[in-house]
């Protein structure tokens, strides 16, 4: 007599719903806080290929600089927060490749800091401290613009381990059924794509010239303003329960 067993398909539990809304949010959050940091209170006080004049700004803003600083570790702390509610919600999928892709979202986390100590370096440099007239001003003002170059390293160096963590969790995504399944598709595509561009940038430094840099992580990065407004809005699916497999006699 033939039976029907069915496959067991695991819940979301409480847990993995309160995570969701933190996921979201956070993810949200240091999209904000990082792309306002950058264009709207950093680069307005970059003037290309003029130091002098970048530092005249500096020293005229400092305020907004100590401000930038600030937002760069907001914007690493929600990393970690956003670190951390992917590893809860992802972790019944595949425990060990969602603690890899969070610990390569915590090295991008701790690369970004880097940035915030090459701020408050290009700011010291311009200030007033004894020890420093001993260098002309020219040559304090180069320097203070190679620490404020210094980001764009930092960024890049960091980029991979960003694009890994992020392919690694679209993947998971795309197993669980949590999100849809073609917006995961399109998550582990450009999160791959990230990591391919990222690595032949760090080997070719005029591959921008080629596929322009901001190309690079934008399709990720659009995939993760979704993907947080998902977890906002509509929370992760139930994962569905697959049809009955016939037992043989």
């Amino acid at each position: 007599m033939a039976a029907e067993n069915e496959i067991t398909v695991s819940k979301i539990d409480n847990s993995q719903r309160a995570a969701a809304r933190v996921a979201g949010f956070s993810l949200l959050f240091s999209i904000v806080i990082v792309v306002f940091a950058n264009y709207a209170l950093l680069n307005p006080l970059i003037v290309p290929g003029n130091a002098a004049e970048t530092a005249r700004n500096i020293v005229a803003h400092e305020t907004q600089l100590r401000i930038t600083v600030v937002c760069f570790l907001t914007y690493s702390a929600s990393v970690v927060v956003l670190l951390a509610a992917l590893y809860v919600i992802l972790k019944p999928v595949n425990q060990g490749l969602a603690l890899v892709g969070a610990l390569f979202r915590l090295v991008f986390a701790t690369l970004r800091l880097l940035s915030t100590l090459n701020l408050l370096g290009a700011l010291r440099f311009l200030g007033s401290a004894t020890y420093l007239q001993v260098f002309e001003p020219d040559r304090l003002q180069a320097l203070s613009r190679l620490h404020i170059a210094t980001n764009f390293d930092d960024y890049y160096v960091g980029l991979p381990f960003f694009g890994l963590a992020a392919t690694v969790c679209a993947y998971l995504w795309l197993k669980s059924n949590y999100i849809p399944k073609g917006l995961a598709a399109f998550g582990v595509i450009s999160s791959a794509w990230c990591v391919i561009c990222a690595f032949v940038f760090l080997i070719f430094p005029h591959f921008n010239r080629i596929v322009n840099d901001y190309w690079f992580d934008s399709p990720m990065a659009i995939f993760e303003m979704v993907l947080s407004f998902w977890l906002l809005l509509k929370g992760l699916r139930p994962p569905g329960i697959a049809e009955p497999v016939p037992a043989r006699s």
